[in-house]
Parts: C-alpha cells; sequence; structure tokens
C-alpha cells in the first residue's frame, strides 16, 4: 500500500456546544464557526472550534447538546489581531452525520518537519517533545500543526530532524493555560495533535510499523 506523504483526513464524534456564529468570507462564500466538545476515555473534555461552509450548516439544525460527527481536515492560520494564540488551529467540515455511537476523536497526518522537534521532561521527570507539521493542501498552502510526544515516543521523536516526513495518527486536543501580559493574567487555550502513533517516511502505516 503505497502511504499519501500529505494528507489531512479528521472525524470528530462528539456533542455540539454553541450556535454557528459567523468566522469569515472568502471568495463569496460565507464560513461559521461553532465549538464541539469530545471527552477523552479519561473523561476530559476536548473542546474544538469547527468551521463550516454556511450551505452546509443550512442543512442541518444544529442545536446544543445535539450528538454530532464531523469529518474533515484540521486547518491552522496566523492569527495578526494581537488577541489570542498566534497560531489558530480548527477543524473544517466536508461533512456532517447524526451519531448517538461512543464519542471519537481519530486524526491522519501526513507531512514534513518544518521545526527542530523539542525534548523535554516535565517536573516530575515525563518526557515530552513536540514538533510542528507542515501538511500541504491540494491548491499550494500548506497548514502548520502542532504535534506532543510522551515516554518513548518523544525519545524517538526527539532524533528527527527537519524536513523528515512523518506519518501520524492521534487526536486533536486543547489545554487551557494562563498566560501573564505586563502583569494583567489571561485564560488561553491552545491546541496541538496528542500522537499516538508515528511512521518515518519509507514504512507502511498498514503493515503496523512504527512507533
Amino acid at each position: 500500500m503505497e502511504t499519501n506523504w500529505n494528507e489531512n483526513r479528521a472525524v470528530l464524534r462528539g456533542t455540539v456546544a454553541g450556535l454557528p456564529v459567523l468566522s469569515h468570507e472568502n471568495h463569496g462564500i460565507m464560513y461559521e464557526t461553532f465549538p464541539i466538545t469530545v471527552q477523552r476515555l479519561s473523561g476530559v473534555e476536548d473542546r474544538v472550534n469547527v468551521v463550516a461552509t454556511h450551505a452546509l450548516l443550512e442543512e442541518w439544525a444544529l442545536r446544543v447538546g445535539m450528538p454530532l460527527e464531523v469529518t474533515g481536515e484540521v486547518r491552522s492560520f496566523n492569527n495578526k489581531s494581537g488577541r489570542g494564540s498566534r497560531l489558530v488551529i480548527t477543524l473544517y467540515a466536508k461533512t456532517f452525520a447524526c451519531s448517538d455511537g461512543e464519542q471519537e476523536n481519530q486524526l491522519t497526518l501526513a507531512g514534513v518537519l518544518c521545526k527542530a522537534p523539542i525534548f523535554r521532561r516535565t517536573p516530575l521527570g515525563r518526557e515530552i517533545c513536540d514538533l510542528m507539521l507542515a501538511v500541504n493542501r491540494k491548491y499550494g498552502r500548506a497548514d502548520y500543526l502542532p504535534c506532543i510526544a510522551w515516554g518513548s515516543m518523544a525519545q524517538m521523536c526527539g532524533g528527527l530532524e527537519v524536513g523528515d516526513g512523518v506519518h501520524i495518527q492521534g487526536r486533536l486536543q486543547s489545554r487551557g493555560y494562563t498566560k501573564v501580559e505586563n502583569g494583567v493574567s489571561s485564560g488561553r487555550t491552545a491546541y496541538e495533535i496528542s500522537i499516538m502513533k508515528l511512521y518515518l517516511e519509507g514504512e507502511d502505516p498498514a503493515a503496523g510499523s512504527g512507533a
């Protein structure tokens, strides 16, 4: 099986946490955004912002608390407003489906490392590695997606280099933190891909190799 080394697929099955509001307009197409929450096995909830066309949302009467499955792609853009995170991560919806099944958060990404990995340890000694993955879109742009690995996988990721091709399976998670600017504290939310499996270019994910 040949691996696609520019791949971006996401499936989130969760609960609508807010009604859609206007996001932006591009080439005459209106886009709206709304949050969806997905529960992890640990009970922690990830809250992800979904972006969809107005035309797609017109087909659905979304309501808060409604179970929903969203398939699409993870997208990023630079926030130049000076407010909030500089890199904004969203889920661009291609399809919706009704779903009363178990909640799910699955991503498949393939791209190229565009920054050197950052390997570190927590105060309790747990190993972490941060990666920045560039995933090309079909029409020339790229999404820059922050990824995080833990434990033995973090050790392996720490040995990767800029330009290495990787294939990742994981989940899109949210993490709250406090930012202090000019002595003023404010709550922020960071989004990152938690790596569950990682394959190097040349390995076949279908064969079950990789970390």
